[in-house]
């Protein structure tokens, strides 16, 4: 019989009392199987934008402050321990304001006290371009191409001030056409083709450009720059700019949809009661092979169809049955279109994180976004995911790097209102960034989404979620490994070599480390990547 060493089992004792050893049937341990060979949507990219606030910050801020600022947005780089310097954004939108900044508070948005919704734009109503304009927001586009951001889109919220019917940025009351005087289309399509033509000269070039944003809705408040538009005026604008881009031999791709929310984008919302008057169903209405709108057959056209994930996430059993309901219907429409979620922040009232005020840095916003990324990419097998936002300076989750004067220790003041804020304050990373970063950085523009299933069916509510990604050049895989629960779960490949693992939790971002496929750990409320 063999002697036991009474130390070595006190020992155990006391982690098993503690909770610090897993036993038997308290162990988590789920299996995963893979198909390469059944294959999804093609990647396009993971994304954010600059609007409002990078034409302060990339202006005005230190430029030590602005390359970590960049640094953590679009670097591909790992510092000395292995760990990503920054999350690799693949898509950067550059938003082409309507030039409310210029008309000061006779534009009615914002205030003197509170400019950042305000926006310049490079055109004069004489007709002149002043290309020193947007310099904020050209330092960041400059610091993504340096750092090897693969793919770069514009973006309009309105034509420019002098081209809108009440010349302003915003709507008349209760307008739902598109704010444009007559005649003035082909004056509004040349100067997007402009801008595309002039960044081309510079040696930056914009792989799309997305001219409409949530036409849905009126726009007819003072909040923002924006406009409304019926389908058939958004069908007439592609017309008049794809053939005008054609003209010019730009290879620009025009993205088209930026609807309010997934359901516009896909579905006829009188049948919800909730009629729209020509700005809903528009995958059918652009991409129907049988529409007479059709315009998958126009130059300069990504057959894609773009929509927000706003409105449409809880309770997260809608959030699942919404997105299901949707891949059909845009399957039905066309089952080659492709599909992007393009906009996202936090807006809607929740039981987890409560809204979209008060901002959170921590895990709960991470992985409640992360749940979000999971169902918009294996539920509407979206081919893009782009946040909305990428700085914000203000008290609400609409942001990845967030800004504050540091005058609290640990917070400082936030909001339009703090002038200083226009010129530097504090830089912090939040959990969010780093959970988007499981994503972005490593599941880069051409990959493919391919089969994979665990062992157990899994809660949507504080399960695992599981995605694979395939490197279509050379077979590797990527897998997005996001942990609800409130315990640890051993993960088994089914093969017994090691991998590179990235983990956001509580204690890391992104951090590195390298285990066995066999017992791969996933610490509890995480997100983890895996190389394999």
């Amino acid at each position: 019989m063999k002697q036991i060493n009474y130390t070595q089992y006190l020992v155990f004792l006391l982690m098993f009392i503690s909770g610090n050893l897993t036993y038997g049937q308290d162990e988590i341990r789920i299996n995963i199987t893979t198909n390469p060979k059944v294959e999804y949507q093609e990647i396009d990219g993971f994304g954010a934008s600059d609007a409002w606030r990078a034409q302060f910050v990339g202006k005005n801020w230190p430029i030590e402050k602005r390359n970590y600022i960049a640094d953590l947005l679009f670097s591909q780089e790992f510092d000395e321990r292995g760990n990503p310097k920054g999350i690799g954004l693949s898509l950067w939108r550059f938003y082409l304001s309507a030039g409310s900044a210029e008309q000061g508070d006779s534009s009615l948005i914002g205030s003197k006290e509170n400019p950042w919704r305000r926006g310049e734009c490079f055109l004069s109503e004489d007709g002149s371009y002043d290309w020193s304009k947007h310099e904020g927001q050209r330092w960041f586009l400059n610091a993504a191409k340096a750092r090897g951001v693969e793919k770069l889109l514009a973006f309009t919220n309105s034509p420019p001030v002098f081209y809108t019917k009440n010349g302003q940025g915003f709507a008349p009351k209760g307008e739902i056409h598109l704010n444009l005087k007559p005649g003035r289309m082909d004056d509004y399509v040349k100067y997007m083709a402009d801008v595309m033509d002039h960044f081309n000269s510079k040696g930056i070039f914009f792989d799309y450009l997305s001219p409409i944003n949530e036409p849905q809705w009126n726009w007819d408040g003072n909040s923002q720059e924006g406009t409304p538009a019926l389908n058939e005026e958004m069908h007439a604008l592609v017309l008049y700019l794809s053939k005008e881009l054609s003209s010019r031999n730009l290879e620009t791709q025009i993205v088209i949809g930026e609807a309010g929310t997934i359901g516009h984008a896909s579905i006829d919302m009188e049948t919800l009661g909730m009629p729209l008057h020509g700005r809903d169903n528009q995958a059918a209405f652009f991409f129907g092979k049988e529409s007479p709108f059709y315009i998958g057959n126009l130059p300069n056209v990504e057959k894609t169809i773009s929509a927000h994930s706003y409105q449409s996430v809880w309770p997260i059993d809608y959030q699942v049955e919404s997105r299901s309901l949707v891949n059909s219907a845009l399957k039905q429409a066309n089952p080659d279109l492709g599909y992007w979620m393009s906009e996202y922040c936090i807006l809607q009232k929740n039981d987890e994180i409560t809204s979209g005020g008060k901002r959170d840095l921590t895990m709960e916003t991470a992985l409640y976004v992360a749940r979000i990324m999971h169902h918009d990419m294996v539920l509407t097998n979206a081919k893009s995911w782009q946040w909305w936002t990428a700085i914000t300076q203000v008290d609400f989750k609409d942001g990845l790097v967030y800004l504050d004067d540091g005058s609290e220790g640990e917070t400082g003041k936030m909001g339009g209102h703090v002038e200083s804020l226009r010129y530097d304050g504090v830089v912090r990373e939040s959990k969010l960034l780093w959970a988007i970063g499981n994503y972005s950085r490593f599941i880069r523009p051409g990959m493919v989404r391919v089969k994979c299933e665990l062992s157990e069916e899994q809660s949507a509510v504080n399960g695992l979620l599981a995605s694979a990604y395939k490197n279509s050049g050379n077979g590797d895989l990527v897998y997005v490994l996001t942990n609800l629960s409130e315990k640890e779960i051993t993960l088994d490949f089914g093969e017994n070599r090691k991998a590179h693992t990235y983990t956001t939790d509580k204690q890391q971002n992104m951090g590195f480390t390298s285990q066995k496929l066999n017992k791969l750990r996933l610490p509890a409320r995480s997100v983890v990547t895996v190389l394999k």
